[in-house]
């Protein structure tokens, strides 16, 4: 009987700590946390996010891997950052780049990249 006893006590432990993470999980995403969503044709082989007010794009936060059409990506803040005003910029294989400015993470969830005829747009949710 004891043994049961020590067994539920572990399963609610264990629980609990479950349900600890993933509150803490939470609490450490950041306000501007989006989904790219890759609708453009054509594979992206480098993606930069930095904040409006920047001059500088910083890493690519690709690395080495690649962004299929039709593949979502999603990208997490720090739940210190502070800036609601965002820039993307995606590049190609060949080095041939797009940018979309002033996107506002802090009320958009959801980015889908598109490009056609010569023509780049982004639908925004």
């Amino acid at each position: 009987m004891r043994t049961n006893n020590k067994t539920t006590t572990m399963l609610r432990l264990i629980a609990l700590v479950g349900v600890s993470l993933l509150a803490a999980t939470a609490a450490v995403a950041g306000e501007q946390d989006f989904t790219v969503v890759n609708k453009t044709g054509v594979e992206i082989h480098k993606l930069f996010v930095a904040p409006h007010s920047s001059d500088d794009w910083g890493e690519d936060i690709l690395g080495k891997d690649t962004l299929a059409d039709g593949e979502t990506l999603d990208i997490t803040f720090s739940r210190h950052e502070t800036a609601t005003h965002w820039d993307l910029k995606v590049e190609d294989s060949e080095g041939h780049s797009i940018e979309w400015e002033s996107l506002n993470l802090k009320e958009i969830s959801k980015v889908t990249l598109h490009y056609k005829d010569g023509k780049a747009w982004a639908d925004v949710e």
